[in-house]
């Protein structure tokens, strides 16, 4: 039986973390905001890190949107562009403006343009946060409001956004 001269970690072998991504990110030394998208609904932290020592700061779910008035059954999931976009916003808002700069943590997920986890990045944008990201991979803005949803859908994400 021939054994593998490279041993490859668990939590890489399960898809978990990228060594060499995290590395970088804490050589920075900046406060990370870590973006995860669930099979219901998005988790959005701010993390700082303290000798490889990860602390979770603040951490806001599309779950608290159902707080603010969204419905599940007219509006969709939690996880779709309007909720991610939502929550984004809501966290800006609970750090609340001149606070540091952030480098933003998505992990393993799939970086493709216009996806749900870049409408979470474009909400804490337009929240007030001072993050170093490319306009260009951000959702058009008739997802991001959900122009592309039912009408009745649309008048609700309008009035979630101006509760928060």
């Amino acid at each position: 039986m021939a054994r593998s001269k490279r041993t490859i970690k668990r939590r890489r072998r399960e898809n978990k973390t990228d060594y060499k991504l995290r590395k970088s990110l804490l050589k920075s030394s900046l406060p990370r905001i870590v973006i995860r998208r669930t099979n219901k609904f998005f988790i959005i932290q701010v993390v700082e890190s303290f000798e490889a020592q990860d602390k979770v700061i603040l951490g806001v779910t599309s779950k608290d949107l159902l707080k603010k008035g969204w419905n599940v059954k007219m509006q969709g999931s939690l996880k779709s562009i309007p909720a991610g976009y939502l929550s984004g916003i809501l966290l800006a808002k609970k750090i609340g403006k001149g606070k540091k700069k952030f480098i933003v943590d998505l992990g393993m997920a799939r970086t493709l343009k216009g996806s749900r986890v870049f409408a979470v990045v474009k909400g804490l944008v337009d929240g007030g946060l001072d993050l170093n990201v490319n306009e260009k991979v951000f959702p058009s803005e008739d997802r991001l409001l959900g122009k592309h949803l039912k009408e009745d859908v649309k008048k609700m994400i309008g009035e979630v956004k101006s509760k928060l």
